[in-house]
């Protein structure tokens, strides 16, 4: 064949894949703003602030809008993409989908809610639900287990819900939170909020000083750690500037709702707490990072820092609110920088640690919201004031979130290292009626599970490792002589095996593995045993790790119950 003959390739007019649609993009710029006017919208830390606006505008991600936001951005559309779906509370809809119903209703499965009948009730829903209007789907922990069952109708939450309550929300068209009563500026300034702030600034208290009376007052982080404040603040500030402060607000452990609590009744002194701390770190900018499963409280925060910026407490801009997504292990430091640089919530290997490379790749102090909500507290009423709560030897207070079969469940604010027996009969007002303590949660889900007969132990960090169990961020869950232990263990498993971000395979596998072998009619003990090891020694973080305590408890404290369903042998 002559040159001549041979096909010449036709030269190629347009990019790879599906074309962006120009008018999407224009729709895109009239929704999160123009990326030509303002550059500062193309940084990689928006995105997933640009996939919530989205989501909200639409009620799902489609792929015409993922594919406007990878060109608004300058993204590989796969950045995107993997971000989206990494996210539970992002629904991404492929162009071959039909769009969701417009209003979906999200039924709390964590295990308050399962024992206060969330399946039954899902199953209603799910039976009685047109699909044409409204999608029935299971959901994680939402931080209102003092109110179980719960369920979110678009974002509003049906408290102690039934069928009646909630369909009743749909027919109203109750899909936004309901407000929530809160403390403004005027009145917190009243009551001497902020002298702290200002005291701090002006000179009258030092770091060094503040940082003594949080040591003297024992003040640990108050997320689960226990790591002390006071040290944490000192690794931030050996290390070069800039620094960043970052809040950790997504408390996404089952049974754990302090931190919403004080969020809901006291935001300035939350936001003086903060304040403070980043100002002890001489931070660059102040990120809270909320969970979304708090719309009502992003409201909250949101007015809460425009009072600070109006009465120029704060510059503009300084405090910055991200929403997370739906990802309980942005829980974890290190996965919540990731997130909050707009990627996908997954854990870092470390060292380093956060304090020295975080936030950008800078220093970055991370704490919890109750840890920093205490700092105005303890200034103004002294270190020996809050040092002297304990009980057993114990230094300070402790705020339960108790749920499960107690007559009262709610957050009590109590001492450290006081017992379950205590707590219950003095906090709770008992156990529910007609129950009797079988077993209780001292940390939530992954704290592990003890029976009746150790109701008595000390309640803190460092009082329950002998036992195998820790008390994390105090997310107390009570059990009775009514409830299922391996269904509980099951359940929670469940969680874990959901939520695992999929990095590491001891953690990603070994989750599905073990609720797999829980879900038989007999338990392989050794198998799981090994797994359990495998999965403690070799997961890149605590999710992995923690995630076999429960399955550990009933083996080594409920043998003669497992033995007598024959889910494991006698003996």
């Amino acid at each position: 064949m002559s040159t001549d003959e041979k096909k010449v390739k036709p030269r190629r007019v347009s990019p790879r894949g599906r074309q962006l649609d120009p008018v999407v993009l224009a729709e895109l710029r009239g929704l999160i703003g123009d990326e030509r006017n303002d550059p500062t919208l193309r940084r990689r830390d928006r995105l997933i602030e640009h996939l919530h606006a989205v989501q909200d505008a639409d009620g799902y991600l489609s792929m015409p809008r993922l594919r406007a936001l990878a060109t608004f951005m300058n993204l590989p559309m796969a950045t995107i993409y993997e971000t989206a779906t990494f996210y539970a509370h992002f629904d991404v809809i492929h162009d071959d989908q039909a769009p969701p119903p417009a209003l979906t209703l999200r039924v709390c499965d964590s295990i308050s809610c399962c024992l206060a009948g969330a399946e039954a009730l899902y199953q209603a829903l799910a039976r009685g639900a047109d699909p044409a209007r409204v999608r029935v789907r299971r959901a994680p922990c939402m931080g209102r287990c003092d109110t179980a069952p719960v369920v979110a109708v678009g974002h509003h939450h049906v408290l102690n819900a039934n069928a009646r309550n909630v369909g009743a929300a749909v027919e109203q068209g109750q899909v936004q939170p309901a407000d929530i009563p809160w403390q403004g500026l005027a009145d917190y300034h009243s009551a001497g909020g902020y002298r702290l702030l200002t005291d701090c600034r002006e000179g009258r208290v030092s770091v060094e000083a503040l940082a003594n009376e949080l040591e003297l007052a024992g003040l640990r982080g108050l997320g689960g750690a226990g790591f002390p404040t006071f040290r944490k603040w000192q690794a931030v500030r050996a290390e070069p500037g800039p620094r960043y402060a970052v809040i950790n607000a997504d408390e996404g452990e089952p049974g754990t709702f302090k931190d919403r609590v004080y969020l809901e009744k006291e935001p300035h002194r939350f936001l003086e707490g903060a304040l403070v701390s980043a100002w002890a770190v001489e931070a660059q900018a102040l990120y809270i990072y909320l969970r979304d499963e708090y719309p009502g409280l992003h409201r909250v925060l949101t007015d809460a820092i425009s009072e600070l910026e109006a009465a120029a407490i704060v510059a503009p801009g300084f405090v910055i609110l991200r929403r997370g997504a739906g990802a309980y292990i942005c829980g974890e430091e290190s996965a919540l920088i990731e997130s909050l640089e707009g990627k996908p919530g997954k854990p870092r290997l470390r060292p380093p640690f956060v304090a020295q490379n975080g936030l950008f790749g800078q220093p970055t102090l991370v704490n919890n919201v109750e840890t920093v909500y205490w700092i105005p507290r303890i200034h103004a009423q002294g270190a020996e004031w809050f040092a002297s709560q304990g009980r057993r030897g114990r230094r300070g207070l402790r705020s339960f979130s108790v749920s499960g079969r107690v007559a009262k469940p709610g957050v009590h604010l109590a001492p450290a290292g006081i017992s379950l027996t205590e707590l219950i009969e003095e906090y709770c007002g008992g156990m529910a009626e007609g129950h009797r303590l079988l077993a209780y949660l001292p940390g939530g889900a992954s704290g592990g599970i003890l029976p009746a007969s150790k109701a008595d132990i000390a309640l803190d960090f460092d009082t329950l490792q002998e036992h195998g169990c820790f008390i994390g961020s105090a997310a107390v869950i009570i059990l009775s002589d009514q409830d299922d232990l391996p269904a509980a263990a099951t359940n929670l498993l469940g969680f874990f095996a959901d939520e695992s971000c999929g990095q590491c395979t001891p953690c990603r596998v070994g989750t599905e593995k073990m609720l797999q072998l829980l879900e038989r009619d007999t338990w392989d003990e050794e198998t799981l045993q090994q797994l359990a090891r495998v999965m403690a020694d070799a997961s890149i973080c605590g999710l992995g790790q923690a995630a076999p305590n429960p399955l550990l408890s009933l083996l080594r404290d409920f043998r003669s119950e497992l033995a007598s369903r024959n889910l494991i042998a006698r003996g």
